[in-house]
């Protein structure tokens, strides 16, 4: 019997060669195997000589002629173990070297080999088949699906909710749905409501409720994932000012704070207007008009609305919804206007802040260079483009206030302020400050002082990162086009140095718009008492609030 798989494997040597790791002899090295194959032949001689080596080849010659499946792993296992103590030594006990510890990588040639030897259906290789990993799926274009726990936790709430004879609940009474079930503030209750009542029956099922809520997959998004669903319109992408206003409607019907405009209809409209516009300020950064889902993710409306649904007082909600901080900019528009027809030409606007900007700076905003004006009326400025306007002159710390400026600047368009560039504007300062016989400051200086201030990648250049990554940038246009404000920066008032640290929440347009709201309130009282005072009342003097 063994004579003749010794002739059978006599036939294989051309076609493969015999790997001495194969052999699993741990008490001598591959190196010495493969240095010695006379030895290696020897040693596999007396293998094939065991019994038990004959019994196992015949059993898988047997297995491979039936068809049957081949275990050549575990037949080989037993017979190392049975005869791992028939094989000789090499070595006396105890006297054998350590073996060399062996390389995780395989060479080109030891892999062909065993490959070969695999493909031959050697016992003496172990083939492992690699297991397949399962990725669970993580994108779900409709949203992730709730689980089945979650959805008869929810299921339990809207079935007490919606538990009356109508089977449903009419838009006044919606606002619990919205405050209690989906966590919304109350005043989304009504954009909410319409989106679910399509078919304007005045009354939301429960039934139509679950496909929207519960199998729509919208309790599972994230909060402000579901205020983007609610708002925006069927097909669109993105959120428009004209989504926003059902949410200030219903804001102005239902909030404590605001029950006084009521009966004042326009400026209802206005405060919705200037609301809607700072939101637009502030989260649009590509200034499109067009509010995207990630662009409503990185700002803070959310937490607005969140405080604005908790707190009865509007005024203490300085994000975006306070009623004194649309007073002083409605005020102060009022005030440039002076034909009312709610526009703004260049003579009105070189007005502002008691002449404090200069031509130049105001010739920039009139050629649209940091806006694209919406007032559609040539040489003329609307009201939403005031407010971008007036958010950015008060609040030159903040992001879309640099972006607006440094395009005013940046007179060739190019990303970077030259030195020739911001010598343009200041060039009219310089000349002002000597018409007011103040001390003059050459540009040079300046130039070297605003270089000490931004600490520009490039000295020969600022670039709009440069002015982000500085808090004292906004002082470097106030110096540039706004003497009063480049005045007061050189005589700062320690004093309110330290009021602005006591508080750091509070951003500069906050302390603007708190100032200039007692001073606007004030000089209303005097008005009011003088207009008392007189023996006939001319409606047509009277104050726009």
């Amino acid at each position: 019997m063994s004579l003749s798989i010794k002739m059978e494997i006599d036939t294989l040597e051309d076609v493969t060669c015999l790997d001495p790791e194969l052999l699993q002899l741990p008490e001598v090295s591959p190196f010495a195997l493969k240095t010695s194959p006379q030895l290696v032949e020897d040693l596999f001689s007396q293998w094939l000589s065991l019994p038990e080596t004959g019994h196992l080849v015949k059993s898988l010659i047997d297995d491979a002629k039936a068809g049957t499946t081949v275990n050549a792993s575990a037949n080989f296992f037993n017979v190392n173990v049975v005869g791992s103590n028939s094989l000789p030594s090499m070595f006396p006990t105890g006297n054998a070297p350590p073996l060399s510890p062996r390389s995780s990588s395989v060479s080109p040639r030891t892999s062909k080999q065993k490959s070969s030897a695999s493909a031959l259906g050697s016992p003496l290789k172990v083939v492992s088949e690699p297991m397949q990993e399962v990725i669970p799926q993580f994108y779900f274009q409709n949203g992730r699906p709730p689980t089945k726990e979650l959805k008869e936790q929810w299921l339990s709430k809207i079935n007490h909710l919606f538990n009356n004879p109508l089977n449903g609940l009419q838009i006044d009474e919606f606002k619990t749905v919205t405050k209690e079930v989906c966590k919304l503030p109350s005043f989304l209750s009504s954009a909410l409501f319409r989106k679910i009542d399509v078919h304007c029956a005045g009354i939301v099922t429960r039934d139509a409720f679950i496909k929207y809520w519960v199998d729509g997959n919208m309790l599972t998004m994230d909060v402000e994932t579901q205020i983007f669903e609610i708002l925006k319109r069927p097909g669109c992408k993105h959120l428009t000012q004209v989504d926003f206003k059902p949410v200030l409607r219903e804001l102005l019907a239902t909030h404590p704070g605001l029950e006084f405009l009521r009966n004042t209809p326009e400026f209802q409209d206005r405060y919705a207007e200037t609301v809607i516009y700072r939101i637009f300020y502030h989260n649009n950064r590509s200034g499109n008009g067009r509010l995207t889902l990630r662009e409503l993710k990185r700002g803070n409306l959310l937490a607005a609305m969140q405080h604005a649904d908790e707190e009865e007082d509007i005024n203490k909600v300085l994000r975006y919804f306070s009623y004194e901080h649309f007073y002083v900019i409605y005020c102060k528009f009022w005030e440039l206007d002076t034909d009312h027809d709610f526009f703004i030409d260049r003579e009105n606007l070189i007005r502002y802040g008691n002449h404090a900007l200069t031509y130049r700076i105001v010739d920039r905003i009139f050629s649209q260079a940091p806006r694209k004006f919406t007032s559609e009326v040539e040489g003329k400025m609307g009201y939403e483009d005031f407010v971008y306007f007036m958010l950015s002159e008060e609040d030159k710390s903040s992001e879309p206030s640099l972006e607006y400026w440094f395009k005013c600047i940046d007179l060739d368009g190019n990303g970077v302020l030259t030195p020739n560039e911001m010598q343009f504007f200041y060039e009219e300062q310089l000349h002002r400050m000597k018409c007011m016989a103040q001390e003059s400051v050459l540009f040079e200086d300046i130039l070297c002082q605003i270089i000490d201030m931004i600490a520009p990648e490039r000295e020969d250049c600022i670039m709009l990162r440069d002015l982000k990554g500085c808090k004292l940038s906004g002082n470097v246009f106030n110096i540039l086009f706004n003497l009063n404000k480049f005045m007061a920066f050189e005589t700062r008032d320690p004093f309110l140095i330290r009021q602005e640290r006591e508080d750091p929440t509070l951003t500069e347009w906050d302390r603007f718009a708190h100032r200039e709201y007692i001073r606007l309130s004030m000089e209303e009282d005097v008005e009011d008492a003088s207009n008392g005072s007189a023996e006939v009342w001319d409606e047509s003097l009277e104050a726009p609030f």
